[in-house]
């Protein structure tokens, strides 16, 4: 029985009309056969093609490859993205937000991230819907960092340990967000050419500069008192793309708006050329009037978000300088060096106080402190460092008997006496406080003599080093410069007194010297501060108040939202002429870097992304075509056609009828 059954003829349906097909004689009735299972073929691989939704549209169609375990959306934000596309009033930003809403919701994903470019810190979203509704979406006026935003992109690939996982990059390709020459490339490229589970990364670029766009940027700002009050404003607009007759721009006059304090006014100027500068532009103001706020603008053109600056002013600080020295002749012409102002409007004033006064010292009010006396130890040397923290200046003094004391990794070895005078070598005139002045001459420090003279040295294992500012003959430090993280500490290695030095004498280096560490270390104490969007995040905004700016702006969004800002006032102190604490004043505006119109090229681009599973689609903004398509229905319209045609191929012939005709015996002969 097994044996019969080892060859048994199964009448297969298809074969057996294939065969049927080849045993007919007649070519018409065979060709049928083939073109009736033909089609229905076709109907059923319609239907599968209908079933798997596929995708159209180039690379982007084949992203579909399966459900990715992760998917990562990388959004540019900065002030850049805000250009509009020719002919519409939609922006980068808003275009890119559309086409990635209406691509990824076509695809399919465990989960979604948003790494926007404030934080650079990953988000879980619950659909791509949400980048529609999310405040941290819309525009800023902050600069973005790219390879940041990649490096928050792989570390979180690599601890929540994701697997297929696609990166989406939506940016304008500007050279300042993408930063291409940073050694931080190199390591992103390799971490993920390592990750086994395979990381795919596609870029929706928006390359494309404006044609003809202004931008506007406040350069000085200066209130003039006396009997008639002024604000000077100098500004520049650049013009970029304009090239409508060969290489010359033509020329155009745009109107430029002063917003002061509530009080507008306009001046109409021509610009002829990519640049316009306007120097000193006088703002009159009222005679009481000390501090204010506005803003200046010009017309709304393809980059809104280049168009306005805002500016405050207020009187400057007052340069308070803190004295400790053992004896007069050293504390008086360090008094006298900082007591005399660079300029009428600036407030100068020098305290000489003993140690054991320290405690009660406004430190809060102090710009400059002199030190001559044995290091700050213990309780004193923490007052000193939290004032350095703050951004305040120190100077030391070597002592007339140095201890083992040290401070910020020095302490003072023994005096050493040149009969005959050393002068001093070399120094650094490009920087610091030695620099040249404005006009480019020299400081007169090769004319000092010092003829005492104790230098700083390392403190125990300490391996902190200095930066010579000045070095006496044979290589002698000077002056040296501690590094800090904010603030400064320099160590001079003699005293003003006349045994020791000429720098009484010769007042105008110990005067310069001391006097632009105290325009440094005021710059701390000013009521207004200038930051460019981004600078301010991590601080606490709680006590931020908006007094111009976007109104939409979210309260955490603040630092990188162009505006005005009162930090900590008290109400009617953040108005113009109001009393009490006015606070303190934070003018934020967009990074000088966000003006540069430069992109990264695509030879630069191929470069960056090289060895990964790279793509790349340009868009324009304002477009609202998709960018993948599904093409189900085309599918399913196919199978319906070869359904049809099938059923007519499957009809029977019809059998023609034939017709006799009767006549009659004999009647027709």
């Amino acid at each position: 029985l097994i044996n019969q059954r080892r060859f048994q003829t199964i009448r297969w349906g298809a074969m057996m009309f294939l065969l049927a097909a080849q045993q007919m004689s007649r070519g018409y009735t065979r060709l049928r056969q083939w073109l009736i299972m033909l089609f229905r073929m076709l109907a059923v691989a319609g239907l599968i093609f209908a079933i798997s939704r596929p995708l159209s549209s180039g690379w982007l169609g084949q992203a579909a490859g399966g459900r990715a375990d992760a998917t990562l959306i990388l959004l540019d934000r900065s002030a850049s993205m805000q250009q509009l596309g020719e002919g519409t009033a939609v922006s980068k930003l808003e275009t890119s937000r559309h086409q990635l809403v209406r691509t990824l919701g076509l695809l399919s994903s465990a989960k979604w991230i948003l790494i926007e470019s404030t934080q650079n810190k990953p988000r879980e979203i619950e659909s791509p819907e949400s980048l529609l509704k999310l405040g941290e979406t819309e525009p800023t006026s902050a600069a973005a960092d790219i390879p940041a935003m990649l490096e928050a992109a792989r570390d979180y690939i690599q601890e929540n340990k994701a697997g297929r996982t696609e990166i989406w990059i939506c940016s304008d390709l500007r050279g300042n967000d993408w930063d291409p020459e940073s050694g931080r490339w190199k390591t992103i490229r390799d971490s993920l050419a390592a990750m086994p589970q395979g990381v795919r990364i596609h870029l929706l670029a928006y390359p494309r500069t404006a044609n003809d766009n202004l931008s506007l940027r406040v350069t000085d700002l200066k209130r003039l008192g006396g009997e008639q009050a002024v604000l000077l404003v100098s500004l520049k607009v650049t013009r970029s793309g304009d090239t409508t007759s060969g290489d010359t721009m033509q020329p155009v006059k745009i109107p430029i708006q002063f917003d002061i304090d509530g009080a507008r006014s306009v001046v109409e100027v021509e610009i002829d050329g990519s640049e316009y500068e306007m120097k000193d532009h006088r703002i009159p103001l009222e005679q009481h009037q000390e501090r204010g706020w506005g803003l200046v603008s010009i017309p709304a053109d393809v980059n809104p978000a280049d168009n306005t600056f805002y500016l405050a002013y207020g009187p400057p600080p007052e340069r308070r300088t803190l004295i400790v020295a053992e004896n007069e002749g050293i504390s008086v012409p360090l008094k006298l060096a900082a007591e005399i102002p660079p300029e009428a409007r600036i407030k100068c004033s020098a305290d000489i106080v003993p140690l054991e006064q320290l405690p009660t010292v406004e430190w809060e009010k102090i710009g400059t402190v002199l030190w001559q006396i044995q290091l700050p130890e213990a309780n004193d040397a923490k007052l000193l460092q939290d004032f350095v923290d703050r951004g305040g200046e120190v100077f030391f003094f070597p002592p007339k008997a140095p201890t083992t004391a040290a401070f910020a990794g020095q302490r003072w070895g023994e005096w050493v006496e040149e009969k005959d005078g050393l002068k001093v070598e070399n120094w650094r005139g490009d920087e610091d406080l030695l620099a040249k002045t404005l006009s480019g001459t020299a400081l007169p420090v090769g004319q000092l003599s010092v003829r005492r003279y104790c230098t700083p040295t390392a403190a125990g294992d300490t391996k902190s080093g200095t930066t010579p500012l000045a070095n006496l003959t044979g290589g002698i430090p000077l002056l040296t410069r501690v590094p800090t993280d904010r603030g400064g500490i320099y160590f001079c290695s003699t005293t003003p007194a006349v045994g020791d030095s000429t720098l009484a004498s010769n007042g105008v280096v110990l005067y310069v010297m001391i006097q632009r560490a105290l325009a440094i270390g005021s710059e701390a104490l000013k009521t207004i501060r200038l930051l460019p969007a981004g600078a301010g995040a991590g601080e606490d905004v709680s006590t931020w108040e908006r007094l111009m700016g976007a109104e939409n702006a979210h309260p955490q969004e603040f630092p990188f939202q162009a505006g005005v800002y009162s930090v900590g006032g008290h109400p009617g102190g953040n108005h113009p002429g109001g009393d009490s604490d006015p606070g303190r004043t934070v003018v934020i505006n967009r990074p000088v870097d966000e003006d540069a119109p430069g992109t990264v090229e695509d030879k630069q681009l191929q470069e960056l992304f090289a060895g990964l599973d790279f793509s790349r689609v340009d868009d324009s903004a304002g477009n609202l075509a998709s960018l993948i398509q599904e093409i189900w229905r085309f599918f399913m319209g196919s199978m319906i056609v070869a359904l049809v045609v099938e059923a007519a191929l499957c009809l029977p012939n019809r059998e023609k009828k034939t017709q006799v005709k009767t006549v009659p015996v004999g009647g027709g002969l």
